[in-house]
């Protein structure tokens, strides 16, 4: 299924003319110089090719070439028009082996003019007559091409906007030359697993998939085979799982594509790489990636203001109506990287629809009393971040577990909830994110009747609630306060020494701190003290003693009650209304 749907996204992208997608027999490879010369051949310079990003930084220029990616290997394997210097002009810096890099470019130049005949073309004559004239020690007095050093390199007629390549007699003949190399190279045919069609089987799939996150730069292959215990029946390679090979370039490219960054159809979560697309064009997929992750910070205040209206609709459990077919089949892939291969982490396929219900869900789940100045919908990476005290320390399948029950509304993973709940007890810290996630965990397990709560919580504090965890947590919050009240700028508090175990253990804490309440409510004034006193006395008579131990689902309930009391106390009462003395009488 994966393979098929991006076979069916890359036809969808060469349907598309501002796409850009390199059709079958070329491939997208990052430019950094370009060769310009007159008509006549003589060469005019050597450009710099590279393009500032957003940060004012050079970066290589993404250019459509003739053939797949540079061939590996000691071999001498010159390209069509394009190549790195030490093959287009027989030039390489600080050159440790002078004889091969005079070898490679009298490959290149060779290549191309047993091309010429064939290919009749004026520009691609003029590519010839350079090559013929070049002197590759001419090479050091180009500053553009001493100051790049590596990288590789196109070829342009000065004065013409397409590369040599783009000519439309160049790109015919290319193709024609490389359907025949294809077809004299068929290995076997087969029936192939996407297309179902029979074809050459590819024993390599190309182009190889770059841009998964700590991944060979090189690129890495999803399907391959390369060892002699894999052969079955005597097929090798990826012949064992049989693909035509212009299936698979075909779902290479998508993939290259998603994953490219200037596209927006990326996501990192933690150390795995997600992709999404629709079936069909929907202005969805533009917006995707800052749902999961919605910034607060950005130069379009107007995009902000957008993104952030979305995500309160879709937490209201509205569809866009921008967004068009709420049918649209939608399809989210977790990539990771695993030495030369790429693993699938996670593969979910849903319809636009559903994955903005679910969606919502998680956002409506998280919603959670918070100060003026916290997030209001959490990001993806801040909830992960809020498991560990480093990224590093991150549980590899943590984070594949939890977007899965993100996208499908399912239970959140027992290990995020136990996480959490971890690096409270460590921090003795219940923040906004933490008593959010934790929320959101118990409210979906009672959904999904996993340990029910007796009933859902709440936003805000609940003073009601029966769950004798979650009153004890609004207890120590009250004590804390009166601790804080009667000894300000004190810089061990009750918190800092006992929330760890006063949430895991309270019959063994309780007892302590509030004897300690009592010295801390002799040190306040007559009316902070009654006010005090009276807090904890609302308290203390819904609970009906300590316990020894309370579980994991307690120690939640201990944590969000311990919040819920915090936020309450630093929430601003509004005034009780006037007593309407007519009524009175």
């Amino acid at each position: 299924m994966i393979l098929r749907a991006l076979n069916a996204y890359y036809e969808r992208l060469l349907a598309d003319p501002d796409s850009g997608v390199a059709e079958y027999g070329f491939s997208r490879q990052q430019i950094s110089f370009c060769v310009v010369i007159d008509a006549d051949g003589t060469l005019h310079e050597v450009q710099d090719a590279r393009q500032p990003d957003a940060k004012g930084r050079n970066r290589h220029r993404s250019v459509v070439v003739p053939g797949n990616s540079k061939p590996s290997g000691s071999g001498i394997n010159p390209c069509f028009l394009w190549d790195n210097a030490a093959y287009m002009l027989g030039y390489r810096p600080d050159d440790p082996k002078p004889e091969r890099t005079a070898e490679a470019f009298a490959a290149f130049r060779q290549r191309h003019l047993d091309a010429e005949p064939q290919v009749n073309d004026s520009q691609f004559s003029a590519v010839c007559r350079f090559l013929e004239a070049w002197d590759p020690t001419k090479a050091i007095d180009q500053p553009a091409l001493v100051e790049l050093g590596t990288g590789f390199g196109v070829f342009k007629i000065r004065n013409t906007l397409p590369y040599v390549h783009h000519a439309a007699p160049v790109r015919d003949w290319w193709l024609k030359q490389f359907a025949e190399e294809e077809t004299a190279e068929v290995g076997t045919l087969g029936q192939c697993l996407v297309t179902g069609e029979v074809a050459p089987i590819a024993r390599l799939h190309e182009p190889k998939i770059k841009g998964v996150y700590g991944g060979q730069s090189s690129g890495a292959a999803l399907v391959s085979f390369n060892l002699d215990a894999f052969d079955s029946y005597g097929k090798k390679q990826s012949v064992n799982a049989p693909v035509s090979e212009q299936a698979a370039f075909r779902y290479c490219t998508a993939l290259n594509r998603l994953l490219d960054r200037s596209a927006g159809r990326r996501l990192s979560v933690g150390d795995t790489s997600v992709v999404f697309w629709t079936a069909a064009p929907s202005p969805a997929e533009d917006f995707i990636e800052q749902l999961f992750n919605p910034s607060t910070k950005t130069e379009d205040d107007t995009q902000l203001s957008e993104v952030h209206d979305l995500i309160d609709a879709i937490a209201n459990g509205s569809f866009p109506p921008k967004f068009k077919d709420p049918n649209t089949p939608f399809y989210v892939l977790g990539l990771a990287p695993n030495a030369a291969r790429i693993s699938v982490r996670f593969w979910h396929e849903s319809t636009l629809g559903d994955f903005l219900a679910n969606l919502g869900k998680h956002f409506k789940d998280l919603e959670i009393c918070h100060g003026p100045k916290d997030q209001p919908h959490p990001p993806l990476w801040r909830l992960i971040g809020e498991t560990a005290r480093e990224a590093k320390e991150v549980p590899d399948l943590l984070e594949g577990a939890l977007l899965r029950a993100i996208l499908t509304g399912r239970p959140y993973p027992q290990m995020f909830y136990a996480a959490l709940l971890r690096r409270v007890r460590a921090d003795c810290e219940v923040r906004y994110v933490r008593a959010a996630a934790i929320k959101a965990c118990l409210n979906r397990n009672t959904r999904n009747n996993i340990q029910p709560l007796a009933q859902e919580l709440l936003m805000s504090l609940d003073p009601e609630r029966t769950e004798e965890a979650y009153q004890l947590g609004r207890l120590f919050a009250e004590l804390e306060k009166t601790q804080e009240d009667a000894l300000p700028g004190i810089n061990d508090t009750i918190k800092d020494r006992y929330f760890g175990a006063a949430s895991a253990t309270p019959g063994s804490v309780f007892p302590r701190i509030i004897r300690m309440n009592q010295h801390h409510l002799g040190k306040l004034e007559k009316g902070a003290r009654t006010y005090h006193e009276r807090r904890i006395q609302e308290i203390t008579g819904r609970i009906n003693g300590f316990p020894s131990h309370l579980n994991l689902q307690q120690q939640g309930l201990f944590a969000i009650g311990y919040y819920h009391q915090r936020q309450d106390i630093f929430t601003k009462k509004a005034p009780k209304p006037a007593l309407d003395p007519a009524a009175a009488v």
